[in-house]
């Protein structure tokens, strides 16, 4: 039987019966509510026009998360809050804080992108409210990073962000959204019909494994931020779908076996957080900034990212290289493989049937080991990677022992180098070993030539990103990462 998609907006409790499974929360706001504040540009997670803040209840307590409404689907508000920028307007009509600083410091021209712009800067409001000093200028251009403006520039937006905390605060009534949202929640799966398809959020791993098994043709669901454009891009036909964000066992994150283990529905950023405690790399952390933006980073999940398995993912090649493995799971129990055994061919995986990805497992740093991961894109924030590279190697008495090379964007998978790999196992960690480990590589891949880069441009980078961490890892005259890294200036300038 249909359930009614349950949310709370503007003050009280929606009821939506008779909306697509598919139909985006952009379009409910603009369309069936009238609200049309929030923006439509991309209708692809890119722009940030569309940006609002979702309130969600996380093992109880209150989370609150600047997102993409063009790529969500309506029925992934059941339980939550949604928060637009009609939202900010205060009694008589007076401005927020956060409205306020933008029209202080002219942080807008023709207005299109502001109402996104805004929402993100009060999602950083909120981040602040108990803080006691104001965000810095890494925070405000991290919370900015989905959000782009083709007049006004970020200059005075960035003023703003700093402006607003200044200003006269206005509180949000936190206890009072949890206490809502505690009542929406349900006890057992929800189960939403129209036009003959249905939108199902099973509670539980045996919920979604029963269901999988039962609708092998459904569409798994989890970050949206890849599926939506099938809908708002590809026009495709979704049918049933499963979502996997209500699961609980699928947020888990624990140490197994002396593994981190993740679950497939842990969102990239809390991913990624877990990992840097694993393994504190400088590399990696910037790797993490610098995929996609923020509100895609809230939504997407680590798991989703390696299902997709798309052969320019920037996970796949520095899990592959630390021996990540990915659990799957079906209704007949566990199935665990290596990842880079996981990618057969283009968009090629090795599922079973009834199968879908329970969690991802990262062994733990082995003593001497160097690991670096490095990303080559157009722009700094939110740009998909033209070579991605990741390297693990161990050094014993400055001889290479277990090196572990691997590349997106090379291939049609996300891949290891097993020739240039061959020609630096064992031998001295000097330029003559990295000499042979490059000439390899040019035998390892044949890139392809596309809108992102030449293929002669990604194999002249491929083996420089190899020369780069040659340097920063060599036994004599080792270079830190920031000397090598063309963006330290801008790191620097955040700090």
């Amino acid at each position: 039987m249909s359930q009614p998609i349950r949310f709370f907006y503007q003050g009280r409790v929606q009821e939506v019966d008779s909306a697509a499974t598919t139909r985006t929360v952009l379009q409910h706001l603009r369309e069936d509510l009238h609200c049309t504040g929030t923006k439509e540009g991309c209708a692809e997670g890119d722009c940030g026009a569309c940006t609002v803040v979702i309130g969600s209840l996380v093992d109880g307590e209150l989370e609150m998360r600047n997102v993409n409404s063009c790529i969500q689907f309506l029925p992934t508000l059941d339980g939550k809050a949604v928060f637009t920028v009609e939202d900010l307007k205060q009694p008589g009509g007076s401005l927020h804080p956060v409205q306020e600083a933008l029209v202080e410091c002219h942080g807008s021209q023709c207005g299109f992108c502001t109402p996104g712009f805004a929402m993100s800067l009060w999602s950083l409001y909120l981040k602040q409210e108990d803080q006691a000093t104001p965000p810095c200028r890494k925070t405000i251009d991290e919370t900015l990073s989905g959000n782009l403006c083709r007049c006004t520039g970020y200059r005075p937006i960035i003023d703003a962000a700093a402006r607003m905390g200044e200003l006269p605060a206005i509180s949000f009534d936190r206890a009072a959204l949890k206490a809502v949202l505690q009542g929406l929640q349900r006890d057992t799966m929800f189960s939403y019909t129209h036009d003959g398809q249905t939108f199902h959020a099973p509670r539980t791993l045996a919920e979604m494994a029963a269901l999988r098994a039962a609708k092998p043709a459904a569409t798994i669901l989890a970050g949206s931020t890849d599926v939506g454009l099938w809908v708002t891009k590809q026009m495709r036909n979704l049918g049933d779908v499963i979502y996997t964000r209500q699961v609980q066992e699928l947020h888990r994150i624990a140490t197994i076996g002396g593994k981190l283990e993740i679950g497939a529905a842990v969102s990239l950023d809390d991913a990624y957080k877990a990992v840097l405690e694993l393994y504190p790399n400088d590399s990696l952390h910037e790797l993490w900034q610098r995929f996609a933006s923020q509100p895609i980073r809230s939504t997407g999940t680590l798991g989703g990212s390696v299902a997709n398995g798309s052969p320019i993912g920037d996970s796949a090649p520095w899990m592959i290289v630390l021996g990540a493995e990915i659990v799957l799971r079906s209704d007949k129990g566990q199935r665990v493989l290596l990842l880079q055994d996981f990618y057969l061919d283009y968009m090629k995986k090795d599922w079973q049937p009834g199968e879908f990805v329970e969690a991802v497992r990262i062994p733990a740093p082995k003593a001497g080991q160097q690991f670096r991961t490095y990303k080559l894109a157009k722009r700094y924030d939110q740009d998909i990677s033209a070579v991605c590279a990741a390297f693990s190697l161990e050094l014993d008495n400055g001889v290479v022992r277990n090196a572990h090379i691997a590349y997106g964007g090379m291939a049609a998978t996300s891949r290891r180098a097993p020739l240039a790999e061959a020609a630096i196992n064992g031998q001295p960690w000097n330029e003559s070993t990295l000499r042979a480990g490059m000439e390899a590589l040019a035998k390892d891949y044949t890139p392809l030539t596309d809108m992102r880069a030449s293929a002669n441009y990604r194999m002249r980078t491929a083996q420089n990103l190899l020369r780069r961490f040659w340097m920063e890892t060599r036994p004599e005259d080792a270079v830190s990462g920031t000397y090598v890294n063309a963006y330290a200036f801008k790191e620097g300038a955040a700090a």
